[in-house]
């Protein structure tokens, strides 16, 4: 079992973490966009081998989150190839080997699942990972799961009558795995919902019920995590979210966001007064490690806005890009910058 949470400012990753050169080519994966199909050419190791290494590879994500000082350990999502193929492409419905065509929150054509007949859950996904966490920390973990309204943008859809439709059979699929995230030890479980900033008003019209929907009857505490994009990707950042207030009528715990590399105006957090914070304080568009009191004058910039005892402190989004030992630098600056803020409050 965990030990409890009680430390003012914890922190977290999102939820990836940099994966090691010798798991997976890291230069085919930052040469392209997070596949949303499988993607088994990008592993170095051979297939009867891969789930040893990934495992020992999780196990080095846990220790040098351990070593940073991080209080809520992810698994670093090192076993996936992006933080939602793994999870889409083993639902039922799907037909993975003729995949469909999508547009990329870019804009740019991109292989996606293809939608055939009603999606639901065959099995669980993640409880392996779960579990594997759980047995090789003591601290509070978080698990990531794909949001319903993502893979329902990240799909062709060759069967619903609407996309609304079939956002809610992926929440279905979505709240089952959460449940049993929970029940195999998870202490905190994030839905990621990034199409929810890049797809706004299709978020509104369909992506909150969905979102709602994975939600319902789960007992333990959630996050949303929204986000702009990863920074190694998408250059260009808005200086607002296009979808944030509207979270306030979802029923997570937590909303997860980034203000570092889009200096967001924290007056934002205003909007959300009944939710935990996530924080994003690490800027992901550059592997120049911050500095303790660089990531204090961040998460300070937050507390008019946004009471200590609701934040936690995390990355922006996308660590999986960074150089190993800029995203452990990172990472560690970040417990250390909150250490000062928790010191100065206290």
């Amino acid at each position: 079992m965990s030990t409890k949470l009680n430390t003012l400012l914890p922190t977290s990753l999102v939820g990836s973490y940099a994966q090691p050169d010798w798991l997976i080519d890291r230069a085919k994966l930052a040469g392209r966009f997070p596949p949303r199909t499988r993607a088994r050419e990008l592993w170095r190791v051979a297939p009867e081998w891969l789930a040893q290494a990934q495992d020992d590879a999780t196990l080095i994500a846990i220790r040098e989150q351990e070593e940073a000082g991080l209080d809520i350990i992810t698994d670093g999502e090192i076993r996936r190839e992006s933080y939602s193929n793994r999870f889409a492409t083993a639902l039922a419905g799907v037909d993975i080997d003729n995949p469909g065509t999508a547009l990329d929150r870019s804009g740019d054509p991109t292989p996606v699942p293809r939608i055939v007949s009603k999606v639901f859950r065959k099995h669980p996904v993640e409880i392996e990972d779960v579990k594997f966490l759980r047995a090789h920390t003591d601290r509070q973990i978080k698990m990531t799961v794909p949001g319903p309204f993502t893979m329902s943008q990240q799909s062709q859809n060759d069967f619903y009558e609407s996309e609304a439709e079939m956002a809610m059979d992926y929440a279905a699929a979505v709240n089952e795995e959460i449940k049993d995230l929970f029940a195999a030890g998870a202490d905190m479980v994030q839905i990621d919902e990034p199409y929810m900033q890049a797809r706004p008003e299709k978020a509104r019209e369909f992506g909150l019920a969905a979102l709602n929907r994975a939600l319902d009857g789960v007992e333990g505490e959630t996050i949303v995590h929204i986000c702009f994009g990863y920074a190694a990707i998408i250059h260009e950042r808005p200086e607002g979210y296009s979808f944030l207030p509207e979270l306030a009528g979802c029923t997570a715990h937590a909303i997860s966001l980034e203000t570092a590399q889009s200096d967001l105006d924290c007056a934002v957090l205003e909007t959300l007064p009944n939710k935990k914070i996530l924080l994003g304080v690490l800027d992901l568009s550059t592997p120049e490690v911050e500095t303790p009191e660089e990531i204090a004058r961040r998460i300070r910039r937050a507390l008019p806005h946004c009471p200590a005892e609701r934040i936690i402190v995390a990355p922006d989004c996308g660590l999986k890009y960074l150089p190993r030992d800029s995203a452990f630098g990172k990472i560690k600056a970040m417990a250390a910058g909150a250490a000062i803020v928790r010191e100065s409050l206290s």
